[in-house]
């Protein structure tokens, strides 16, 4: 028969009504008795049946059956045609295939032709297809304008749109559409743009934004002649930027002239359609553009027509070299002009020195010598070196040479580099820029080894001679790199010592917190060992110039992190403990109100990183010192003084076999945490530290020191609130505390009582704490100690107990099941019953039954029943 739900729940309460009736009226009558347990025999009944495991036929490894069926057709007039199969475990003959026009030669010079096809058109594809590795023009572009910067205000040309530009609907006529773009033409000449004043370079370059943003809706939309309107700007965006920085505005004679120049950045940017007409049309196009460049007077604005046309080609084709290098070769022809009258007399005009006005190519030759780099081979650095000092060592264009190539191949010519640095004139570009591009590329690839200290003190006669603090701590901190790589301590002391002797004065190191910063991480980098780093002289007095709390405390985090990541074993080193000590503690002290629980969870856990690897071996009276010297140190963050307990305790349990000394050593441990934990503010924290010292104190037979952690977590029980705090949310405590509180009935079994104390104090103490305590409204929680304190009182009056503790008398070896002790605790057994089933009465109406709360506890209440109690006497 199927029930519905109302059927089932009134089935459940009338068995649950039976058995309470018998549990009230047995409880008038007669008196509970623990039921004995042998429990070595019900561990055995418990265990699984070895049952036989049956193998089938199949295994994998096993031969496979081939079936071959073939029809063969009778000789005989009339004969029906018969069917024969045969099975074999042996593969096919692989000969015989051949007759069926499968050779496996064949076969096999079949796949090698395709695989030779298909990996040489990767191949192609590969090399017409720029990789990961490039860095695109994206990347570099918020660079440069962080870079070059102004003050300056800029104005620009906006298209002023009108009503008649919007796209027509796909309905209208097409000669509405020719009528109605002829107009816009009409507006074009007779001008529809206004011009803005005064912005700034962000407000400059939000305005470019903008026009890209409407240049690619018009062209979305079919606004042609909008689009068109976008694009014939009188100013180009980047150039006229970085032209402004320095004060240089290109007047030109002719604003015919600019339109032309920037209808060639167009015919540039459309240089993928030419795909769609020409096979070679892309070639073609390119060698036309480049040729056309030649004819930009500017060595400014054609240096950046040049890089942009190398960057269309880059997208487009950038297996075609010949373009790169003509457009870079066309560049050297043309920057002769630089010293020429014209540009002289200008940069006399507008008061711009030469090394910032050389600054400004910097951006586009580096992009274009990045282009002809990219996947050149060594050969064509040779070829740049060259040509290099064929324009007399000229230092913008070696110092572009430097940053293009790959670092590998300037490492090899390292040397080379340094003599034409020499040769360079200090005038037109600092050399300090110079070795600081070179120290880029060294400390990524290797020198030949005999060169490098060479190397090294070639670069720092220069770099030690540069007087800005800012220009010196920007080219030695490239430089560290390449020092902590290839040489020891002593020459990185050495670098050390300049760098503070350079920054110090005048608090320059205020200023320079971001390289310093770097410095400290190359170091770390590579000096693992901490013994080797501290006992550097200048290590400490250079970490003594971030006084800035942020950037200390974000050093401090990263010697600690790097400490924790690459120590091995404990340390006791009286060096490298006082040193982190020091770190840490900086740590410590920048934790106040305001600081984050993340902030102070991530502190925390590189001190205890800390903690965890420092060891003094057996000396175990210094170990404990050093948690007493962390514990006043630390004392603000809470998960830092809980791990010290727990560090506390292990060195307590390490001890173990105790003689008078040892055992005077873990009373100490246990005044340790007694004296520690009432400090925490967590409450459920301070309780389970209480249970845990207590285990430990018991585990090492100091039974007085264990009595008081219990004694005291008693105690702490009232004091536990009904709601707690999880990450930001109020939870109610109730679950937390019946989880600590099942935890110390399990320990309270191997605790002997006190000779003082009454029989069953702890039990008792903890029963009342549980009475008294407020316990939320409805709430079972108090049932439910009682019914888990109830598997502890039967197993305390059996004659041996399911587990003991070493060395330490149990109330079975105290007792020695005297019917005294055995009366107590089938009193004490009857009184909870007796409030287990007065809750359970006074629970007993049929909306409790419908909850499944009520229906949890009544049969708990009657497992324990059956499984422990199940006898009168």
């Amino acid at each position: 028969t199927v029930c519905n739900t109302d059927d089932r729940t009134a089935t459940a309460l009338q068995i649950s009504t039976r058995l309470l009736c018998m549990d009230v009226m047995a409880r008038d009558k007669k008196m509970w008795h623990s039921r004995t347990r042998k429990y070595e025999s019900e561990l055995h009944m418990c265990r699984l049946e070895v049952l036989a495991v049956e193998f089938s036929e199949y295994h994998p490894l096993k031969a496979i059956t081939v079936t071959d069926s073939k029809s063969r057709r009778g000789g005989r007039k009339g004969s029906t045609s018969s069917s024969s199969s045969s099975s074999s475990s042996v593969a096919p003959d692989p000969l015989s295939s051949m007759l069926y026009g499968t050779d496996p030669l064949s076969l096999f010079a079949a796949v090698i032709y395709v695989t030779v096809i298909v990996t040489l058109s990767l191949g192609r594809k590969r090399e017409e297809e720029v990789g990961s590795d490039f860095e695109p023009w994206s990347s570099k572009r918020g660079e440069i304008l962080s870079r070059f910067t102004t003050t300056e205000k800029l104005s620009i040309n906006l298209f002023m749109g009108s009503d008649k530009s919007k796209a027509s609907s796909p309905s209208s006529a097409v000669s509405e559409k020719v009528r109605t773009r002829l107009e816009e033409l009409d507006d074009l000449e007779e001008g529809s743009q206004r011009e803005l004043l005064n912005l700034s370079q962000q407000d400059y370059v939000n305005r470019i934004e903008e026009l890209n943003q409407s240049l690619k809706e018009a062209w979305g939309s079919d606004q042609k002649v909008k689009a068109l309107k976008i694009i014939v700007q009188p100013k180009s965006s980047l150039l006229t930027l970085i032209m402004h920085i320095s004060g240089l505005v290109v007047n030109s004679s002719s604003k015919f002239c600019v339109s032309v120049l920037q209808l060639r950045y167009v015919e540039a940017a459309l240089l993928k359609c030419n795909r769609f007409l020409t096979k070679s049309g892309i070639q073609e196009m390119l060698q036309r553009l480049t040729a056309m460049i030649r004819g930009i007077g500017d060595p400014l604005v054609a240096v950046y027509a040049r890089a942009y046309l190398c960057r269309v080609g880059m997208e487009v084709a950038p297996h075609l070299k010949d373009s790169l290098n003509k457009n870079f070769f066309d560049l050297l022809a043309s920057f002769r002009q630089v010293h020429g009258e014209s540009v002289q007399n200008q940069l006399v005009l507008q008061r711009v020195e030469i090394p910032i006005y050389l600054t400004l190519y910097s951006p586009a030759i580096h992009w274009i010598l990045q282009c002809v780099a990219y996947r050149a081979p060594e050969v064509l650095l040779t070829e740049m070196m060259d040509r290099c000092k064929k324009l007399g060592n000229n230092a913008l264009l070696l110092n572009s040479v430097m940053w293009a190539f790959r670092a590998e191949f300037v490492a090899t010519r390292a040397t080379d580099f340094i003599g034409m640095i020499k040769d360079c004139d200090e005038a037109g570009f600092p050399k300090h820029l110079l070795f600081a591009s070179l120290g880029r590329s060294l400390s990524v690839a290797d020198p030949p080894e005999s060169e490098r200290l060479s190397i090294l003190n070639e670069a720092w006669k220069v770099i030690t001679k540069v007087r800005s603090p800012r220009d010196y701590i920007n080219c030695a901190e490239i430089w560290v790199e390449f020092t902590c790589r290839h040489f020891t301590k002593r020459e990185v002391n050495t670098v050390l010592a300049d760098i503070i002797k350079h920054i110090t004065p005048d608090r320059a190191f205020e200023d320079a917190y971001p390289q310093l910063q770097s410095v400290i991480k190359k170091i770390l980098t590579y000096f693992h060992d901490f013994s080797v780093l501290f006992s550097m002289e200048k290590f400490l007095p250079f970490l003594d110039m971030f006084q800035k709390d942020s950037v200390r405390v974000e050093v401090c985090k990263s010697i600690m992190e790097v400490f924790i990541k690459h120590q091995q074993e404990p340390t006791r080193d009286p060096v490298i403990l006082n040193a982190l000590l020091h770190v840490c503690k900086t740590m410590h002290d920048s934790v106040n109100a305001l600081t984050l629980d993340d902030e102070k969870r991530a502190l925390s856990l590189l001190i205890n990183g800390f903690i965890c690897m420092v060891s003094f071996g057996r000396d175990f009276e210094q170990q404990l010192s050093f948690c007493v010297e962390a514990r006043a140190t630390f004392c603000n963050l809470e998960p830092v003084i809980i791990h010290l307990i727990h560090t506390v305790n292990q060195l307590a349990m390490e001890t173990r076999h105790h003689s008078r000394k040892t055992a005077a050593f873990v009373r100490a441990c246990a005044a340790y945490g007694f004296i520690t934990i009432p400090s925490l503010t967590s409450i459920f924290s301070r309780l389970n530290l209480y249970l845990l010292s207590g285990q430990v104190a018991l585990a090492n037979q100091c039974l007085s020191q264990a009595d008081a952690f219990l004694k005291a977590a008693v105690s702490l029980l009232p004091e536990v609130p009904r709601t707690i705090s999880i990450e930001g949310k109020q939870r109610s405590s109730e679950p937390f505390l019946l989880d600590f509180i099942n935890n110390f009935l399990s320990t309270l079994l191997v605790v002997p009582d006190h000779p003082e104390q009454g029989v069953l104090y702890l039990v008792r103490g903890l029963l009342n704490m549980v009475q008294d305590y407020t316990w939320e409204d409805n709430s079972d929680a108090k049932i439910r100690v009682y019914i888990s304190a109830l598997p502890l009182l039967g197993a305390m009056s059996q004659e041996s107990y399911l587990y003991t503790i070493p060395k330490v008398d149990s109330n079975e070896t105290l007792y020695g099941g005297d019917p005294k002790f055995i009366a107590e605790i089938n009193k004490l057994c009857e009184t909870l019953i007796g409030q287990v089933l007065d809750h359970l009465k006074g629970h007993f109406d049929l909306q409790n039954c419908k909850n499944n709360r009520f229906f949890k506890i009544t049969n708990t209440f009657l497992v324990f029943r059956i499984s422990f109690l199940p006898n009168f006497v």
